[in-house]
């Protein structure tokens, strides 16, 4: 009768092993494993809601600022139209006023003729 040799205690530690290498590989695998889909979905979409906020409040401030000079520049502008304006006027009545003392004097120098 033959009989077979008894496991040796070698085998046992292998397969021992060999079990608690799979359990450590795996709770390791779901611990350093990439995130699902769906939390990247969802970490993306708030990324993005984010980005167009910052991209909005970016938007008005700039739209406030640019808003603000506009009406400076015009303020400006129409200040110095009205100053433009005032002088022509002056300058006209003085053109006018020397245009008729020039009339005035221009009679005065004039002797009358004889009307014929």
């Amino acid at each position: 009768m033959t009989t077979s040799p008894a496991p040796d205690s070698g085998d046992h530690r292998f397969l021992m092993g060999l079990i608690a290498g799979a359990v450590l590989g795996a709770g390791l695998g779901m611990l350093l494993a990439p995130r699902s889909v769906v939390e990247y979905r969802a970490r993306l979409a708030g990324s993005a809601k984010s980005l167009g906020r910052t991209a909005s409040d970016r938007y008005q401030e700039a739209s406030a600022r640019v808003s603000a000079a506009a009406k400076e520049v015009t303020s400006k502008g129409q200040a110095l139209r009205d100053s433009l304006a005032e002088k022509v006027v002056r300058g006209a009545q003085t053109v006018e006023r020397y245009a008729k003392e020039a009339k005035t004097d221009r009679r005065q120098e004039a002797p009358e003729q004889p009307v014929t």
